[in-house]
């Protein structure tokens, strides 16, 4: 069975975690997500892509504990390098990610959503940074880009779940929908992110990850620069023509 699946629909990529009965996440299955991420950014046709999972019991319960148990602190460090890899992977897929969360979210679930550049979820999913039950800690630094410092440190410290509805409220999710609506929402969402340019789309989410941590001023002289560069492409001047003559514009990727 193939656990990590890839779709095409038009410019949408979906990319689906099916390995029941709660996504667990191996090492394996960590490589085989990285790599899904990699061929993506080789696919100049793609301009979004909406990643979410099979079942009903988990978007992604985190890590497989029984391979976990088996590892030993010496091979930790190589284990952590390939768990790093795919984060890195989805934070930089050279389009834009939406993460469509079917239902909990555990430690490394979690963080495959907050890796993601927009977050939907179900009234279903919770979300939570289990690590400190386990013996291990992790998913600050990712999730700590959305959430503030108190909601973090709670989530932390305590290990307990957050609803949806509390991740909406302190900013880690954008939307919550019932179940039903759950892929029709993201689907929706990802239509219009497929109709921009490409080109518009890699620039502006390379810029927003490069300026994501700088002062304002210098991120903003930084997106300027990645605005001029921009304007040097045939895509950038077809969508002013396309506002001036009130039509839908026609991208051509350069």
């Amino acid at each position: 069975m193939n656990e990590i699946q890839l779709e095409k629909q038009g410019k949408i990529a979906i990319v689906t975690l099916d390995s029941p009965p709660v996504n667990a996440l191996t090492l394996a299955r960590y490589e085989a997500i990285t790599q899904t991420f990699e061929a993506i950014n080789a696919m100049d046709d793609i301009n979004v892509v909406v990643f979410t999972a099979k079942g009903t019991k988990a978007f992604c319960a985190g890590l497989e504990l029984k391979e976990f148990l088996a590892a030993t602190p010496q091979e930790d460090p190589a284990r952590a390098k390939v768990v790093r890899a795919t984060f890195y992977a989805i934070r930089h897929c050279v389009v834009p990610v939406i993460a469509a969360v079917n239902g909990p979210a555990l430690g490394a679930g979690s963080v495959l959503a907050s890796s993601s550049d927009i977050r939907i979820a179900s009234e279903k999913a919770t979300f939570s940074m289990p690590e400190i039950n386990v013996g291990r800690c992790g998913g600050g630094a990712h999730t700590g880009r959305l959430v503030p410092q108190g909601s973090l440190r709670y989530m932390a410290f305590t290990g307990e779940q957050i609803s949806a509805w509390e991740a909406h409220r302190v900013g880690f999710v954008e939307r919550v929908v019932a179940p039903r609506l759950l892929m029709p929402t993201a689907m929706d969402m990802a239509q219009v992110i497929a109709s921009k340019s490409r080109i518009g789309l890699v620039t502006m989410k390379e810029a927003l990850n490069r300026i994501e941590a700088m002062p304002v001023d210098e991120g903003y002289e930084l997106e300027q620069q990645y605005s001029t560069k921009l304007m040097n492409s045939e895509d950038a001047r077809e969508a002013v023509r396309a506002v001036v003559e009130k039509r839908a514009p026609v991208f051509k990727g350069r």
